[in-house]
């Protein structure tokens, strides 16, 4: 499919998400958004699968949002379908534990998915970058409270505020990736880690992390009802409009703050 695919694979008791964009550096068109949903909430349902293991064709996991297919004049419209699991965990999280395998290009929303799961596991050559506001918007699925509880307030602040590039090292110093290892080896690590995770019972699995977003839910509940505060904020701001229109003509956006 030219225009992007999620692929998924039963492994006994592992249910492997793929996705599979690698001409467009695997960014996300809104069809792609809706079939992920679709995958993991087959993960969520069926009672085979155990573990689920997210990962991504080609040398980067994703450079984010195919931009103007979700903003803008040429947008298209589609949507989550009602009951499924929400992408980013924010409506509705999936209730088996995702590992997620992630490379090269790690931007906006791929930190976003894979804070969205439960451990992750990079490749030296990973770069993340939670650049949303060099572009004139701002996270809007999950970054602005899951880095924070990841990471803590300082850092979480100083890679949000400086949209900045950083390593796989870093990250893993930060708290966003557990293991770092070689190009090439994540998939193969992060399904030996879902191999490890699927030989203990499931249910005792599925209770501790409800158990541990009970923890952590208020808080999140309370950030993730500001969502639309913040859409409203950036989406209609003339900075969005620059910010999209300067990524189309791949120049330097110019911001107002208005």
């Amino acid at each position: 499919m030219s225009e992007g695919q999620i692929r998924s694979e039963a492994h006994g008791h592992i249910f492997k998400i793929i996705i599979d964009n690698p001409a467009k550096k695997n960014s996300f068109t809104p069809l792609m958004m809706e079939q992920l949903s679709d995958a993991l909430t087959e993960l969520h349902n069926n009672e085979t699968y155990w573990v689920g293991v997210v990962c991504a064709e080609g040398k980067d996991f994703t450079a984010g949002l195919d931009m103007p297919k979700f903003f803008g004049p040429t947008a298209e419209k589609r949507n989550i379908r009602d009951g499924n699991v929400d992408p980013f965990g924010l409506s509705k999280r999936c209730k088996k534990p995702v590992v997620t395998a992630v490379q090269g290009i790690v931007f906006t929303i791929g930190i976003e998915l894979m804070l969205a799961g439960d451990i992750v596991v990079a490749t030296e050559d990973a770069r993340f970058c939670q650049m949303e506001s060099k572009r004139g918007i701002a996270p809007l699925g999950g970054a602005h409270f899951r880095f924070l509880s990841r990471a803590g307030w300082g850092d979480a602040m100083y890679h949000l505020f400086l949209c900045d590039e950083f390593s796989a090292q870093r990250a893993r110093e930060i708290g966003l990736v557990q293991e770092v290892v070689p190009a090439g080896q994540q998939i193969e690590r992060a399904m030996a880690l879902a191999e490890i995770i699927a030989r203990n019972a499931p249910l005792g699995i599925q209770v501790t992390k409800e158990a541990a977003a009970k923890y952590i839910e208020g808080g999140e509940a309370a950030a993730i009802a500001y969502i639309p505060k913040i859409k409203d904020r950036v989406l209609n701001s003339a900075d969005a409009r620059e910010g999209i229109q300067s990524f189309i003509e791949r120049r330097a956006a110019v911001f107002q703050g208005r």
